[in-house]
């Protein structure tokens, strides 16, 4: 569509094909990649058994490694992963247990190879004075019933959120703004799960937490096209929208730009869980600015287009 010329600083409309285009792309490879390759899931949805532990003296991840497999062959733990957890001397050990037998079994069964690691870190790292600090435990009954219900709760959050926009607005508003939450949604999960971190409760909590700062900053930007509407309607969509963007654009870029900072900055220098919201949060923050101007508002005129009203005749003149 070609944009009134005349007003504001960035025509915004006149390169909503070529930005439209690269969101679709993106989307589309997102969607593809996440069914291709799986969501990596963390042990709060597969189920499992992470162990946090802390040596008084440096060790290398080869000889916990080592030492793991032993326990992992004589417990059946199946694949056991060691990561390092901010330096040379702390590590978190992951194992899984297995899926067979009524929940009273499975949790014997976890209680007992948590022993044997353990012992195992006790006995054959007794003089680097092994100090086990966090052991976190769950069930793959209970993990796959978290998933579920996860994933539920986000799909209900865009169907309640396209219900709202629509009686707030109108239900031209509502396809652009779930659109957008999707749009930011899928893409930061993907390139998350791309970076090979793991997804658990957090990391959701902080796609939802996204979810929420997009949709404010898409509601501003739709309170303001609403505004602008009545006095600019014989203008056509391309001028009302480029309009409003360039009115609430400093609004944005700063509340924007603040979150970002803050988030980049817990990126740079935090660890552990803080460190993996933190990523979501600065991609997602990125994703959802850029969606409120080229996705959001745009699928106003696309609506209005299908509908073949005399606003989107004019915005195409």
């Amino acid at each position: 569509m070609k944009a009134q010329q005349g007003f504001g600083k960035f025509d915004f409309v006149g390169r909503v094909n070529l930005f439209g285009g690269i969101s679709l792309v993106l989307t589309i490879a997102s969607v593809l990649y996440l069914a291709a390759a799986g969501i990596n899931y963390g042990i709060d949805f597969r189920g499992g058994t992470e162990v946090q532990v802390k040596f008084a003296q440096d060790t290398s991840i080869n000889e916990v490694r080592t030492s793991m497999e032993k326990v992992s062959q004589s417990e059946n733990l199946g694949e056991v992963s060691i990561q390092s957890f901010g330096d040379s001397s702390e590590f978190v050990i992951r194992f899984q247990t297995s899926a067979k037998g009524s929940e009273k079994e499975q949790n014997a069964q976890i209680k007992k190879s948590l022993d044997a690691v353990r012992a195992e870190l006790e006995t054959g790292f007794q003089a680097k004075g092994p100090e086990i600090r966090r052991v976190d435990s769950v069930g793959p009954q209970v993990g796959a019933e978290l998933k579920r219900n996860s994933f539920l709760a986000v799909f209900y959050c865009l169907l309640v959120i396209l219900f709202y926009v629509g009686f707030r607005f109108d239900y031209q508003y509502a396809p652009g703004a779930v659109v957008c939450l999707f749009h930011d949604a899928v893409i930061t999960l993907a390139i998350y799960n791309f970076m090979g971190k793991e997804v658990n409760v957090p990391v959701l909590a902080a796609i939802m937490t996204l979810i929420g700062f997009s949709l404010n900053d898409t509601i501003v930007v739709f309170d303001r096209i609403r505004e602008t509407f009545p006095q600019y309607r014989d203008r056509g969509w391309g001028f009302i929208i480029n309009k409003s963007i360039n009115d609430m654009l400093g609004r944005t870029l700063i509340t924007s730009g603040t979150v970002f900072t803050s988030a980049l900055c817990l990126l740079i220098f935090a660890e552990g869980t803080v460190k993996d919201i933190a990523f979501v949060l600065t991609v997602g923050i990125f994703f959802g600015t850029y969606s409120s101007v080229y996705v959001a508002a745009p699928m106003i005129y696309l609506v209005d287009k299908l509908r073949g009203s005399k606003m989107a005749q004019l915005s195409a003149t």
